[in-house]
């Protein structure tokens, strides 16, 4: 049997065409009655091998940089993260493994990151925008020569780290500092809702969910549901220990706003990537009234429950929403079963 890994590899190496090879998989999912895109698939792990590999360059790159970084610790990032590429060279170039694509991915990123931290130390309060600045362009050069999906994902969290500490450095003053924290948690909010829209772009470009675009879009999607969430928690002060009965109200319709876009959109990593919130604020409510364990334990039964029962109605539940859909909204999603 062959794999959709076998698949791309075979169209790079020029066997088959990637029209082809896509209208072999249309035609392979219609003959079984199947939809990819309700299947949400992504290129994750390939096989045991990719978690060997992983855990191999993870005891490299830790190692080097151990050793390296007694001697200076800009000279042990700077190892760490060109080992990172070099590694990512064999791996995903000539292997085209996923999980170890993933993994070096970040590893490059969260080098050149510590690198700029300890190059741009100087700069005080301002390293950390130069760092982010840096990631940013680290993660530009890993897409345009690796093509990793999670690179969009990891270049956007890069990109509003430069965004939010930029806006507090611009805007950082004794007479600001009181009020600057709701200001963030909007500039945060605001990231959050361009980072769902870029992540729709992504998605409404391959709405058969066939190539590579929908895994940059489904890490796009698991990215912008905590900036979303939790600039709100914050606001109506859930994560400050001030839960009230209003509060929880307004988190539970949050939540159920943003469920409904999941069902819309046909991405469950939205609602889940947003699921530990609801879990705390409930269990919080709950608490007030009785044990904290036993009220944890009750919520996450309550919260299964009601996902696996919307996981054996997800089908019919969409298809009812969205056929009551503008055109305009039904032509950037997945066609509904």
């Amino acid at each position: 049997m062959y794999t959709d890994e076998d698949l791309n590899s075979a169209v790079d190496k020029g066997i088959f065409t990637a029209s082809s090879v896509d209208e072999f998989r249309r035609d392979q999912l219609l003959a079984k009655h199947m939809t990819i895109a309700d299947e949400e698939n992504i290129r994750l792990i390939g096989g045991f091998n990719d978690i060997f590999i992983v855990i191999a360059c993870a005891l490299l790159l830790f190692s080097s940089l151990w050793a390296v970084k007694t001697i200076d610790p800009r000279l042990g990032f700077a190892t760490f993260a060109v080992l990172s590429w070099a590694l990512a060279e064999f791996f995903v170039l000539k292997r085209k493994m996923a999980f170890p694509a993933i993994m070096l991915l970040l590893a490059f990123i969260g080098g050149v990151f510590k690198l700029s931290m300890e190059v741009f130390s100087s700069l005080n309060e301002q390293a950390i925008i130069a760092a982010t600045g840096a990631s940013v362009i680290a993660a530009f050069c890993h897409w345009r020569r690796f093509n990793v999906p999670i690179t969009i994902a990891a270049g956007t969290a890069a990109m509003i780290g430069f965004i939010v500490s930029s806006f507090i450095s611009a805007f950082t003053t004794p007479e600001t500092i009181n009020v600057l924290t709701d200001w963030i948690l909007v500039v945060i909010f605001s990231c959050g809702i361009l980072t769902f829209l870029f992540a729709m772009y992504w998605d409404s470009s391959d709405r058969e969910r066939i190539t590579n675009r929908t895994d940059t879009a489904f890490w796009l999607h698991l990215l912008s549901a905590p900036l979303i969430i939790h600039p709100i928690f914050l606001s109506v002060g859930i994560l400050n220990g001030e839960e009230s009965i209003s509060s929880i109200v307004i988190i539970i319709a949050l939540y159920l706003l943003m469920s409904l876009v999941s069902i819309i959109t046909d991405r469950r990593a939205f609602m889940v990537s947003s699921l530990v919130y609801v879990l705390y604020a409930l269990s919080s409510l709950m608490s007030i009234y009785g044990n904290v364990g036993t009220n944890f334990a009750m919520t996450g039964v309550a919260i299964g429950a009601a996902l696996l029962l919307l996981s054996a109605l997800w089908h019919p539940v969409r298809g009812m929403i969205v056929t009551v859909l503008p055109n305009v909204v039904k032509q950037l999603v997945p066609d509904a079963k």
